[in-house]
């Protein structure tokens, strides 16, 4: 926690103060204590950081959590609410009294109680100390996310399986003697995912036209001869830790267009990552993909490649670093996805994505599922 110290002390800040539930990544990373509702963690340099909570929660937390616990009631709010305080006045009093001079804050930090804080002591907003801090994993962090990604992969290979075994009726895909949907495909992945302790949300299972749309979710019957996307990015309850991953997959036969798309994108992301290592900028490899769907052909403007070449993953599907335009310069321990996609309104879309870890030597992919688009 030296990076957090150092903001702190250079911000000539007493304590740097974060207030909300586990789903703030910020707060799941400090203290590992999952809470759906509002807790207060305060930590100062050369501390371990205390957090803060309701006393029906304190042994949960001092078994779950590397701070030193504390109760609201041990932290005066309780005397502050009796005092006539409202919650939210009370819990900046409380704040103000623990951290013990200016505080520092993460830009989420509620603004209604930043206002209230301010008070009784100035409030200060960090530039991304601990997203900076949580884009470098630990080897422990890795194996959090490697175990997520070998469930992402069983539940893709599910969706694949289901679109093998279906047969064309018409243009649809049929399996069981029932239509293969969007919803069905989704189901079963979902539901094999909640059996290995995992969740997944918005998980995207397009077809045909509506794979033009890079995050179109995807509904009804699937198609004969169509590319369809399958996008996953499930987290595990118990860790928090998240995996992604994207494949591409035709039942039948491939537009000719389709087959030249999925090839580049290939090439693409093989290019992405034989550029990834310490020291380069993320900005610098998505230019070079985009400069080579250039060369093949595949100008961006309203078509072509939409959305930036991948990101950081961890206690959220999409943080730091990014490779985008604006991608800053890449580390040892950065744990990012590699996603090229071409997208064009009549045709459809491809997408191919993987994950994995930069080291010394490069870029090591968690990844381990085929490519092939034709099944």
């Amino acid at each position: 926690m030296n990076g957090l110290d150092t903001a702190i002390r250079e911000a000539d800040a007493a304590a740097y103060v974060v207030y909300a539930s586990s789903q703030d990544a910020n707060m799941r990373y400090l203290t590992r204590f999952r809470t759906t509702d509002p807790v207060v963690y305060i930590r100062k340099p050369g501390e371990r950081g205390t957090l803060i909570v309701p006393q029906m929660e304190y042994e949960r937390a001092v078994r779950e959590s590397p701070a030193a616990v504390i109760t609201r009631s041990d932290a005066g709010l309780l005397d502050f609410i009796k005092e006539g305080d409202s919650r939210m006045r009370a819990t900046a009093r409380m704040i103000a009294g623990q951290a013990g001079g200016p505080v520092l804050v993460p830009a989420q930090f509620p603004l209604g109680l930043a206002r209230e804080l301010e008070a009784f002591c100035p409030v200060l907003l960090d530039a991304g100390t601990v997203e900076s801090m949580r884009a470098v994993k630990t080897s422990d962090e890795m194996d959090r996310i490697r175990t997520v990604q070998r469930a992402a992969e069983q539940a893709i290979d599910l969706a694949v399986t289901l679109i093998r075994k279906s047969r064309g009726n018409g243009g649809i895909l049929v399996l069981d003697g029932e239509p293969l949907t969007s919803e069905r495909v989704k189901t079963e992945m979902h539901r094999f995912l909640f059996g290995a302790g995992c969740r997944a949300v918005d998980t995207i299972v397009s077809c045909g036209g509506d794979t033009a749309l890079p995050h179109h979710a995807g509904s009804g019957p699937l198609q004969e001869d169509e590319p369809i996307v399958i996008d996953i990015f499930p987290q595990d309850e118990a860790s928090g830790y998240h995996a992604d991953m994207t494949r591409t997959v035709v039942k039948g036969e491939a537009a000719a267009e389709i087959i030249e798309m999925h090839r580049a994108v290939r090439e693409a992301k093989a290019l992405g990552e034989s550029m990834l290592r310490p020291g380069v900028s993320g900005a610098e490899v998505y230019q070079r993909v985009v400069d080579f769907f250039g060369e093949q052909g595949y100008e961006s403007t309203t078509e072509g490649f939409l959305h930036s070449l991948g990101h950081g993953i961890g206690l959220e599907v999409h943080e730091r670093p990014f490779l985008g335009p604006q991608g800053e310069t890449l580390s040892a321990g950065n744990v990012v996805t590699v996603e090229p996609g071409l997208y064009y309104r009549g045709i459809g879309g491809v997408r191919i994505e993987d994950l994995g870890a930069l080291d010394g030597q490069g870029f090591r992919r968690f990844t381990r599922y085929g490519e092939e688009l034709l099944i």
